[in-house]
């Protein structure tokens, strides 16, 4: 059964592109599905999360802000299964 990750992103977000290409070698070896979650629909996403996007966050509530790198996010995700 795969869990599900969430990224807060919006359009035109070249950052939001990077990690999502660090993400998704991670979600293949840990069978993750990535959804994305749009942070210009809502104000409060865009006062939470406006100057730190991409940032990917777990169902329980954990998050990694960029930057981060493939291996710290592995890291993160591994620890928060």
């Amino acid at each position: 059964m795969s869990r599900t990750v969430i990224l807060y992103t919006t359009a035109g977000c070249h950052l939001c592109e990077q990690a999502k290409s660090l993400f998704w070698p991670c979600a293949e070896q840990l069978q993750l599905r990535l959804q994305e979650v749009d942070i210009a629909e809502s104000e409060d996403l865009v006062e939470r999360y406006g100057v730190k996007i991409p940032v990917i966050a777990t169902q329980q509530g954990a998050e990694i802000a960029w930057p981060f790198d493939q291996p710290q996010l592995l890291s993160f995700l591994k620890s928060n299964e």
